[in-house]
């Protein structure tokens, strides 16, 4: 082979070679994450986790009135119920201006340095819509301004329009679901997968393949895994949810918060990417149950599992609802650890994923009447 096409085959030679074949899991993550659905607008996400969920189930899949979806498994015995979240963080169109550019009314916890100069989809009502949000030229801005964030209070999405005209043309309105623009990847076949709505899809699947593996293994309980509705704006849907399955036991799955890149202080969190599921000991919401804690732990261990445990400021999940059903249950919060959260490209690891759901499903599986009733058993000792 002569040196030069040599040097062009090594230059394309990886490109040009067949990619790997994503696996079932794969294709199940990229499914979620890709699909839109922020608080109020999860139809999508709706319809894919009842596709997942509907052959494991032993009693038709039921929906609250927040559209929360509830998949039984199983008719007697303690009731248990796994939760996650399928709302992301996304926004809602407010008003389109006369020459054609759109406001956006934000949803969820997002930081102003996230939204501009950033790719969105538009859910409008003949289809996805692309738009851009909008920033200032950098050969006319001040000096003294080019360092300072950008405010959501200056913002505005570009769908291309000359008007409002050729806004509702596109079949855009007021109220209209707005998502981030940000296709699932795996980055580099490093099998760390970058995508949108880890918070909460990471969740999802969890659900879904610790309910594929418990419906063919033996347990005690009434298993209730549910995807509940807008949590990123205040867990209304795990609130609706917890008050009808009226849990005796409550296990929340979360995107948590990975602590090992750039910036940032030791104290905010202790978690690390490839580690392993995280343990949520405290966040602003809950305060994980002792006695759960302690359960969790002797699980991981028992399965020769990692587990990591972290406190966290800042942050909110379903479990606070959880805990509070039905005249309350001992409830936990765990994690899959994620990088860049509330954020376009957020990063999970699939060995983190799948320890995840080796552990819930360990669980699961000796959550019997008397461990359930020793969880809940708050008399003092004499």
């Amino acid at each position: 082979m002569k040196p030069t096409f040599l040097l062009l085959f090594l230059l394309i030679g990886p490109i040009l070679a067949p990619a790997q074949q994503p696996d079932r899991t794969e294709q199940l993550l990229q499914r979620l994450a890709d699909a839109p659905g922020p608080p109020g607008f999860e139809e999508p996400v709706r319809a894919l986790m009842a596709a997942e969920l509907k052959p494991f189930v032993t009693v038709p899949i039921r929906y609250d009135g927040m559209g929360s979806l509830v998949a039984q498994q199983g008719a007697t015995g303690p009731r248990i119920m796994i939760d996650a979240h399928m709302d992301e963080l996304g926004g809602m169109i407010r008003r389109v201006t006369p020459n054609g550019f759109l406001t956006m009314q934000m949803l969820g916890g997002w930081l102003d340095q996230a939204l501009v100069d950033q790719r969105w989809i538009i859910i409008g009502s003949k289809g996805p819509v692309h738009a851009v949000t909008g920033i200032r030229d950098i050969h006319v801005v001040p000096a003294e301004e080019r360092t300072r964030v950008f405010s959501r209070d200056q913002m505005y999405l570009d769908v291309g329009a000359k008007d409002a005209q050729a806004v509702a043309a596109l079949g855009i309105s007021a109220g209209d679901p707005v998502v981030p623009d940000s296709p699932f990847l795996n980055l580099n076949g490093t099998g760390n997968y970058l995508a949108k709505a880890w918070d909460d899809r990471i969740g999802l699947a969890v659900l879904c393949e610790a309910m594929r593996r418990t419906a063919s293994l033996p347990h005690a309980n009434q298993l209730f895994y549910v995807a509940t509705t807008q949590e990123e704006v205040g867990l209304r849907g795990a609130r609706t949810a917890a008050q009808a399955v009226k849990p005796d036991i409550g296990i929340a799955i979360e995107g948590g918060i990975a602590g090992d890149t750039f910036g940032g202080h030791p104290e905010e969190t202790q978690a690390k990417q490839g580690a392993g599921p995280g343990l949520f000991l405290y966040d602003s919401s809950t305060i994980a149950n002792r006695k759960m804690v302690a359960f969790v732990r002797k699980t991981a261990a028992d399965k020769s599992l990692p587990l990591q445990t972290d406190v966290v400021q800042g942050y909110g999940d379903d479990s606070a609802e959880l805990q509070t059903a039905a005249g309350g249950a001992p409830t936990v919060n765990l994690v899959v650890p994620i990088r860049y959260t509330h954020a376009h490209n957020g990063i999970v690891n699939r060995k983190d994923f799948d320890q995840t759901v080796d552990l819930v499903v360990a669980m699961l599986l000796q959550l019997d009447a008397k461990t359930v009733e020793e969880l809940r058993d708050f008399t003092p000792k004499p």
